[in-house]
């Protein structure tokens, strides 16, 4: 059935939600639609006779090029995507289907802006980078530069930070800062210190911003010092409470944060700190590993692990060194008399006396019960590790006060040397303890006397 349709056709052009617009052979914009102005931001008048390859991203304009010639070869073109610059300065995304007209010798095309569905491809892409960064790096620095990075392609994050709560010290630390006000945050009174504890202490996103009614006069206060910025920061939550925080702030005169920012922060907290607490609970276990856990002095594997190295060093440069093995005569009467509780106390305090009486660069280990070895390398003669024993033997024997109780400790201490006692790890063990207990036996005799 015949219809009588007399309306022209650019009005229904116009209502079109997509682009319309025919190029012509020099490649100048002959015709547009009204869509093109919200697409690109032009009005008609701005593009009618204006190149179209000065409107492309100048990362795309060869192959938008190729392309227009392929079309102009008589390939249509139903699914072609590439970059325009907006009127304001903004990025547009474009799906394009063009095809030849021979007859009227122009390029028709329709254009579909997909800006939204490229940016959240993209963010998803930066979000699973984020996500699979977090789950395999074994080194945080490296994850925080990382997310920086990505971080900054979304949002104005030129000053980024990353605190970390200490819980037993009340204090923050920032193991990653950038910052073009403040290069110390840890300093007393700094903004960013401020900030970043109010985030801890409240738990939750904070924004500052001078549109945002909440917290005003915060934003006051630290705009009055470092001019009108935004500032954004988000808790880091853990199984175990907050454990941190993440901040950015924006630069005087850059655009604020808005709700996606903050969700899309609030996404990256999460994975950092699910990376932050594996880390930790992996140091844990090192430390677990090779530290005694009430004197926290190494244990026996870590100093077999030393001593190891200290004889390889001996042996490459000729040096000496000494293996002390320090035991406590008659602990077990503390336990009885005073409780373990007391006994543990005695052992950490002896432990600390044992470490003011050497080196920094020496080892003092626990190796079980009331046992400690203590290593002294680079000793010049063995005269040295005689002075350091009997140093251990006036310091230890000074009274000590635990818990109401006054306790006196007498150590029986045997000495290895290398290389006079031996040039293996077994043979300075053996030889040390072997002295150790002939000391004890010599102790017991002169109380028995």
């Amino acid at each position: 059935m015949a219809t009588n349709n007399s309306a022209p056709l650019a009005s229904f052009i116009d209502l079109l939600l997509d682009a319309v617009c025919a190029v012509d052979i020099d490649g100048r914009f002959v015709f547009v639609s009204a869509a093109c102005e919200r697409v690109f931001g032009y009005t008609a008048d701005e593009l009618i006779g204006r190149p179209m390859i000065e409107l492309v991203h100048p990362a795309d304009r060869e192959r938008t090029l190729q392309a227009a010639r392929e079309i102009m070869g008589g390939v249509p073109k139903p699914n072609f995507e590439n970059r325009y610059l907006r009127k304001d300065g903004r990025v547009a995304h474009i799906l394009w289907s063009a095809r030849w007209s021979e007859v009227d010798q122009l390029r028709i095309a329709v254009a579909r802006d997909i800006t939204e569905r490229k940016q959240a491809e993209s963010r998803q892409a930066a979000l699973y980078a984020i996500s699979e960064a977090a789950h395999a790096t074994e080194d945080l620095l490296v994850l925080f530069r990382h997310v920086h990075r990505i971080i900054g392609e979304w949002l104005p994050a030129l000053n980024f930070s990353l605190a970390l709560y200490d819980e037993r010290a009340a204090s923050l630390s920032f193991p990653y800062h950038v910052d073009d006000c403040e290069g110390s945050p840890e300093l007393p009174g700094t903004l960013i210190e401020r900030f970043c504890a109010e985030v801890q202490r409240r738990g939750q996103p904070l924004l500052l911003a001078p549109e945002c009614p909440l917290n005003q006069a915060i934003w006051r206060e630290f705009a009055a010092i470092q001019g009108p910025r935004c500032w954004l920061g988000v808790p880091l939550n853990s199984q175990k409470g907050t454990i941190g925080v993440l901040m950015v702030k924006s630069a005087p005169g850059a655009p604020g944060y808005s709700e996606q920012d903050q969700e899309l922060l609030q996404y990256v907290s999460a994975q950092l700190a699910t990376a932050i607490e594996r880390k930790q609970l992996h140091a844990r276990l090192h430390y677990m590993a090779e530290y005694d856990q009430l004197t926290h002095l190494p244990n026996r594997e870590l100093l077999r692990e030393r001593l190891k190295s200290a004889l390889a060093r001996a042996r490459r440069e000729s040096g000496r060194m000494a293996l002390l093995y320090v035991d406590l005569d008659k602990f077990k009467e503390v336990n009885d008399s005073c409780g373990h509780a007391v006994g543990d106390m005695l052992l950490q305090a002896v432990a600390n006396r044992l470490k003011s009486c050497v080196r920094e660069s020496d080892t003092v280990a626990r190796i079980g019960g009331d046992e400690f070895v203590i290593l002294l390398e680079n000793v010049q003669h063995c005269e040295d590790a005689q002075r350091v024993a009997e140093k251990i033997r006036r310091t230890l024997s000074e009274p000590l006060r635990l818990d109401g109780h006054s306790l006196c400790t007498l150590p029986s201490i045997g000495i290895g040397l290398y290389p006079e006692h031996g040039v293996e790890e077994q043979q300075l063990f053996k030889h040390a303890d072997e002295a150790m207990y002939a000391a004890k036996r010599e102790h017991k005799s002169r109380t028995n006397a």
